[in-house]
């Protein structure tokens, strides 16, 4: 089954990491992710800035390039980078803006609303979150006037559950990701998202998976298509991100 791989890592020790809660994690090249995907139909995927790379965006620049143009970039940025480097940024094949709540606390998301009007206007980028569920209720309200949002992580808590639903009715994306971070039972929240919309689970490997209790296992696919069968499979492994992340640009294939 083709896959699309939407949250990844590359932690490349050319480039400057920055300590966080006392973490630093080991490398992870580009190398590595194509030696642990290459028995995979992998079509794609989204190389996400950790807390750990701060606002660096060499690294993401380099990894694209190695990677290829099925690859998108996730990257945080400061709220007064200007119009022209976002610009440029997107030529590179950045489309999307990362607020790092878990790692970071809620001040990061004092300016959520106006940042992610601005970016998806000049750029059509989206916002992702890196939150836990139990914390949405708080930002319920300007989650839904946003343009474009994704969620990591299937919210990572049980408590607040029934907000990420309710966002998710709002067009909210959800990655089905980071399967041994999460306190929630994976099936149950896999089915229950999949039946308020069946276009906003998309599937990514977490590679690798820094700070889990349990990294990603290969099971965690088989987990998706014993879930949810064989035709949402295809939706959440495949046609939902790439539908996603690559709507500008680049042509997705069919199925």
């Amino acid at each position: 089954m083709r896959i699309f791989d939407a949250h990844l890592h590359i932690i490349d020790p050319r480039y400057p990491l920055i300590e966080n809660q006392g973490y630093l994690p080991e490398p992870f090249t580009c190398e590595d992710y194509q030696k642990r995907t290459k028995k995979w139909n992998l079509d794609g995927g989204a190389v996400v800035s950790g807390s750990f790379q701060g606002f660096d965006q060499q690294y993401l620049k380099n990894a694209l390039q190695i990677l290829g143009d099925r690859f998108v970039g996730v990257t945080q940025l400061p709220v007064d980078t200007t119009d022209e480097e976002i610009l440029s940024l997107d030529e590179d094949g950045i489309k999307a803006v990362r607020f790092n709540v878990k790692r970071g606390g809620p001040e990061v998301l004092a300016h959520l609303e106006t940042f992610a009007h601005r970016i998806y206007d000049l750029a059509g980028w989206h916002v992702e979150l890196y939150i836990e569920s139990k914390n949405l209720p708080e930002i319920e309200g300007t989650l839904k006037m946003l343009p474009a949002v994704s969620i990591d992580h299937l919210g990572l808590t049980e408590s607040g559950f029934d907000t990420l639903l309710n966002l998710v009715s709002h067009g909210v994306r959800v990655k089905a990701t980071g399967f041994g971070r999460v306190n929630i039972n994976v099936a149950q929240a896999l089915q229950a998202i999949a039946n308020v919309n069946p276009d906003a689970l998309m599937f990514g490997t977490d590679l690798p998976s820094t700070r889990a209790p349990r990294p990603f296992l290969d099971a965690d696919v088989e987990l998706i298509q014993e879930t949810l069968g064989e035709e949402l499979a295809r939706k959440v492994l495949y046609s939902n991100a790439a539908d996603w992340y690559l709507k500008k640009g680049v042509e997705v294939k069919g199925d």
